[in-house]
C-alpha cells in the first residue's frame, strides 16, 4: 500500500498566497451565532474568507500571510466567543482533546437539565389534586411555585439568561436572547401578579420553570446526538498512536528490551522505530527488518491483514498484527497519512453545501424578525384581537392547546387548559409563545450535521468527500467519465505482441531498441516494454537525445540513429510512413483491444508492439450500476478509437459513449464541452487526468493514483476499488437529501411553529400553545433534526 503524499489530500492552492488556519469556538448555540461568528472574522483585515461549523465548534480561517490567529481568536472573545487558536490535530491550548471537551460539555448539559426537570416535575405535581389524584399539602401553594421558578431561573437556567443578555447588548441576539425574553416576561408578569393581587391577573409561574425544563432536556438530547454525529471523527482521533519505540539508526534488532520509549511526536524523518505485534504503528514509514501483517481497514475500509516486509511501507494508526518489525520513519505528526485524512475530514465537515446560504442569510436576521413579530402579536392581541374576539375566547379557552397551570391567590387553581382572561396576559402569552417557539438552531444543524454523519461513514468506509459542496455537485451530477487506462482497467499492460516489419531485425532486436527509447518515460506501455525486456534479460543500450511528447510518443539517439516510439500520429510527425501490411497488422491488432506502438529507426518503420491491459474485475459491474442510477457513462482515452471501442464493448458502452485520441492537454477541454449538457463527473487517477479532474463539477480520484490527480479530485477512493464510485455517489446522495429534509423541517416547523404560536388558530379552533409547549416544540426541532441526520447511518450499515 502506498501513502498518500503530503499535498494529496490538501485543498487545491489558491491563486494568491494565503495561509489557513483553524479556530476552536465556544459559545455558539444557533445558526445566528455561526452568523456573527464569520462576520467578526470576515470584517477583519487581511481575513479572505471564513467558514463556521456549529457542530464541531471550529472556524476555518482563510487570511493573508502574516495575520496572527491569536488576534482574530482574541476578537471573537471580545465579541463574546471564547476562542483560541488549534494548536494541533488533537488538543485545543485549554489542554482538552475534542472528546473531553465535548464530553465535559454533555455533563453540563445533563446536569442542568436533570435539575431543571426535577423543578418541572415538583411544579406538575402541585397539580394533581386538580385531577382528583394526589394532594400533598404545600404543593399546590402559589408561593411554592414561585420558589420553584425563581431557582429554575437562578440555577439551571442562569446559563440561557446571561448568554441571552450578551447577544443583545452586543447586537448579536440569539436562541437564548429569545428563551430568556420569554422565561423573564413569564416570571415578571406572574411576579407582580403575585405582590398587587387587586390587579386580577393570573400567576403563571410554571411556565418559566416548564421552558427552562423543556429547552434543557432538549439541548442535552440534541448534544447526544451530536456526540453520536462525531463519533466517526473521534474514533479516528483515537486511531493517532501515542507511543513510539525508538532504536539505535543502523541497528535493526527486534529484541523488546533494546528499545526506548518516546511520545510519538517527537519522533523525526529518518528515525529508526521498532513495532511489536500489536501495536500501533508510530508514524508512516518503510519496513527495514523483520515481517508481519497489518491492519489498514482504518484507512482502506478493508479488513484482510496485509503482509508487509522489508522494503515496503506502512502508515501510522494501523495495527501490526503477527510479528515485530523495524521501520525507518518517512513522515511524522501532522504529515503522516492518518493526520492528513483526519484534517481532510474536518475540512469537508465544515465546508458548506452552497444549499446552506439561503439557510445562512434567513439566520442572519432570523432572531430581530422574532423579536418583531412577537411585539406586533403583543400589540395586535392586546389592542384588537382581545377585543374583536373576546367572546369566542372566553367560550374556547378550554380547548387552549397546553396552556400552563394558571395560579391564583390563596392557593386556589385555575381550571387546566384554561386561558388568560386578562388581554394583558393573554397577548403576552402569545407574545411569549412565539419568542420561544421560533427555532434559529434547527437551521443552523440541518447542514453540518448531515455532512458530519456522511463524511464520517465516507471515512470508515475509505470514501474520503471533501465537503457540502462535493455533496451538492454529486447529487446534480447527469454524466459520468471515466479515464481507461489506470481506471476501468489494472494499469498494468503487459506485452502481448512484437512484430518486425524488416527481415533484418529479430522481435528481440525491436524489444530492446524500444525499451532504451522507452526508459526516459514512465508511461504505462512503456513500462510494459520495459519489464517485458527485463524478463527477457535484454539489457538497455546507451542512448541520449531523448525527447518525449506527452499522448504521442518518445524518441532518443542511439548509435548515431534516431529510434521513434509512440503512436501513429508520433510517427507522422516524424515524416515516418506506414506501409500497408504494417496497417494492417495495426488494425487487427487494434480490433483485438490491444494498444499499438510503433518504432522506426530515422524514417523507416521497423516494427508494431502490441500491449493489452485488462479491464478490472469490477469495472463491468460498476458501469451498469451507475447506469442504473440514471447516469450517462461514457469512456475518455487517449487510446486508439479501435482499442477504446474494443475496452467500451466488454463494458457494454455504446460507441458515442467514446471519446478516443484525446490528448492529455485537450480532455480538460473535452469535459468542458461535455458540461454544457449538464453536472460532469470525471474518475481518473493519473497525473494527464488532473486538468480534467479539476475541470469537471466533481473529481474522483482512486488512491493508488498520483499526487496531482488525488490534489484534484473531490472525492479519494480509499480502497482503490472501481465499485466505491457507486459507493460514493450514493453516499452523496443520501447525504445531500438529508440535508434538503433538514433545511425543509427547518423552515417548514418555522413557517407553521410561529403563526399558530402568535395565536392564528385561536379565534376560529380555539387553539393557542403555551409558553411552555411552545418551548416543548423548539426543543423537539432541534433534537429532529440530528436524529434525522443520524438515521443516514442505518442506510450504510
Amino acid at each position: 500500500m502506498q501513502l498518500i503524499p503530503e499535498k494529496s489530500i490538501a485543498s487545491a492552492p489558491s491563486e494568491s498566497a494565503s495561509e489557513t488556519f483553524t479556530l476552536d469556538v465556544s459559545g455558539m448555540k444557533c445558526a445566528g451565532c455561526v452568523r456573527t461568528v464569520e462576520n467578526t472574522l470576515k470584517s477583519e483585515a487581511g481575513v479572505k474568507n471564513a467558514i463556521v461549523n456549529l457542530v464541531t465548534e471550529v472556524a476555518v480561517v482563510e487570511c493573508a500571510p502574516g495575520i496572527d490567529s491569536a488576534v482574530l481568536a482574541e476578537k471573537l472573545t471580545q465579541a463574546g466567543f471564547p476562542s483560541q487558536s488549534r494548536q494541533s490535530d488533537t488538543a485545543a491550548p485549554d489542554g482538552l482533546t475534542p472528546a473531553e471537551r465535548q464530553q465535559q460539555e454533555t455533563r453540563q448539559q445533563t446536569r442542568r437539565a436533570l435539575i431543571a426537570i426535577s423543578l418541572v416535575v415538583l411544579s406538575a405535581t402541585g397539580h394533581l389534586h386538580q385531577f382528583g389524584w394526589l394532594s400533598i399539602p404545600g404543593l399546590s401553594n402559589i408561593w411554592f411555585h414561585w420558589g420553584l421558578a425563581t431557582l429554575a431561573l437562578l440555577f439551571p437556567g442562569r446559563s440561557i439568561l446571561v448568554d441571552g443578555w450578551r447577544g443583545l447588548r452586543r447586537n448579536a441576539p440569539n436562541m437564548n436572547t429569545l428563551v430568556g425574553l420569554g422565561t423573564v416576561t413569564a416570571y415578571t408578569a406572574s411576579l407582580i401578579a403575585l405582590l398587587f393581587p387587586r390587579l386580577g391577573w393570573e400567576c403563571f409561574f410554571d411556565e418559566p420553570v416548564m421552558l427552562v425544563g423543556f429547552i434543557l432536556l432538549g439541548r442535552s438530547l440534541e448534544q447526544g446526538a451530536r456526540s453520536r454525529a462525531t463519533a466517526a471523527l473521534q474514533s479516528l482521533f483515537d486511531l493517532q498512536p501515542t507511543i513510539a519505540r525508538l532504536i539505535p539508526a543502523d541497528s535493526p534488532t527486534l529484541a523488546p528490551n533494546a528499545a526506548a520509549e518516546i511520545p510519538a511526536s517527537q519522533v523525526k524523518v529518518g528515525e529508526w522505530l521498532q513495532v511489536l505485534p500489536g501495536e500501533k504503528i508510530p508514524v508512516d514509514g518503510e519496513v527495514i527488518a523483520g515481517q508481519t501483517t497489518v491492519n489498514e481497514s482504518m484507512l482502506t475500509g478493508e479488513a484482510v491483514p496485509v503482509l508487509k516486509q522489508s522494503g515496503e511501507l506502512v502508515a501510522a494508526g494501523t495495527l501490526n498484527l503477527s510479528g515485530a518489525i523495524v521501520i525507518r520513519a518517512t513522515r511524522t505528526g501532522k504529515d503522516t497519512t492518518l493526520a492528513q485524512i483526519i484534517n481532510l475530514v474536518e475540512t469537508a465537515q465544515t465546508r458548506k453545501a452552497p444549499i446552506q446560504g439561503v439557510a445562512d442569510t434567513v439566520a442572519g436576521y432570523f432572531t430581530y424578525g422574532v423579536m418583531t413579530i412577537a411585539t406586533l402579536t403583543f400589540s395586535f392581541w392586546y389592542f384588537i384581537g382581545s377585543r374583536v374576539w373576546a367572546e369566542q375566547i372566553q367560550q374556547l379557552g378550554h380547548h387552549a392547546i397546553g396552556a400552563s397551570h394558571a395560579l391564583m391567590h390563596g392557593g386556589g387553581m385555575a381550571d387546566m387548559g384554561e386561558l388568560p382572561t386578562s388581554p394583558l396576559l393573554l397577548s403576552l402569552k402569545l407574545a411569549i409563545a412565539v419568542l420561544v417557539i421560533a427555532c434559529p438552531c434547527a437551521l443552523g444543524l440541518a447542514t453540518p450535521t448531515a455532512i458530519l454523519v456522511g463524511s464520517g461513514i465516507g471515512a470508515e468506509r475509505g470514501l474520503l468527500i471533501r465537503g457540502g459542496d462535493v455533496l451538492e455537485k454529486v447529487h446534480q451530477l447527469r454524466t459520468i467519465v471515466f479515464d481507461k487506462t489506470g481506471t476501468l482497467t489494472m494499469g498494468q499492460p503487459l506485452v502481448t505482441d512484437c512484430l518486425p516489419v524488416t527481415a533484418d531485425i529479430s522481435a528481440d532486436d525491436l524489444l530492446q531498441l524500444a525499451a532504451t527509447v522507452e526508459s526516459g518515460t514512465q508511461h504505462p506501455l512503456a513500462i510494459a516494454i520495459q519489464q517485458q525486456a527485463q524478463q527477457q534479460e535484454l539489457p538497455l543500450l546507451q542512448a541520449d537525445q531523448f525527447q518525449t511528447e506527452p499522448g504521442l510518443g518518445v524518441a532518443a539517439t542511439i548509435d548515431q540513429n534516431r529510434v521513434i516510439v509512440g503512436n501513429a500520429q508520433w510517427l507522422d510527425r516524424a515524416g515516418v510512413a506506414i506501409p500497408q501490411a504494417a496497417q494492417t497488422q495495426a488494425e487487427t491488432l487494434t480490433a483485438a483491444g490491444k494498444s499499438l506502438v510503433y518504432v522506426a529507426v530515422n524514417r523507416d518503420l521497423i516494427g508494431l508492439i502490441a500491449a493489452q491491459d485488462a479491464l478490472r474485475p469490477d469495472a463491468k459491474a460498476t458501469v451498469d450500476r451507475l447506469k442504473s442510477m440514471g447516469l450517462r457513462v461514457m469512456l475518455l482515452t487517449g487510446d486508439q478509437q479501435t482499442a477504446a471501442q474494443a475496452a467500451a464493448k466488454q463494458l457494454g458502452l455504446s460507441e458515442q459513449a467514446v471519446l478516443a485520441n484525446v490528448r492529455p492537454d485537450e480532455k480538460a477541454k473535452t469535459i468542458a464541452q461535455l458540461q454544457q449538457q449538464g453536472t460532469v463527473g470525471m474518475v481518473g487517477d493519473g497525473i494527464n487526468d488532473a486538468p480534467a479532474l479539476a475541470q469537471a463539477d466533481v473529481g474522483i480520484a482512486l488512491y493508488s493514483g498520483t499526487d496531482v490527480a488525488m490534489e484534484s479530485a473531490g472525492i479519494v477512493l480509499m480502497r482503490d476499488r472501481l465499485s466505491d464510485v457507486v459507493e460514493s455517489i450514493r453516499l452523496s446522495r443520501a447525504t445531500f437529501n438529508k440535508i434538503q429534509q433538514n433545511l425543509f423541517w427547518a423552515f417548514i416547523y418555522n413557517l407553521l411553529g410561529i403563526p399558530i404560536a402568535a395565536g392564528l388558530l385561536l379565534p376560529s379552533l380555539g387553539i393557542a400553545l403555551s409558553p411552555a409547549t411552545a418551548g416543548a416544540f423548539m426543543a423537539f426541532s432541534s433534537v429532529s433534526v440530528v436524529t434525522n441526520s443520524l438515521l443516514l447511518r442505518s442506510r450504510f450499515r
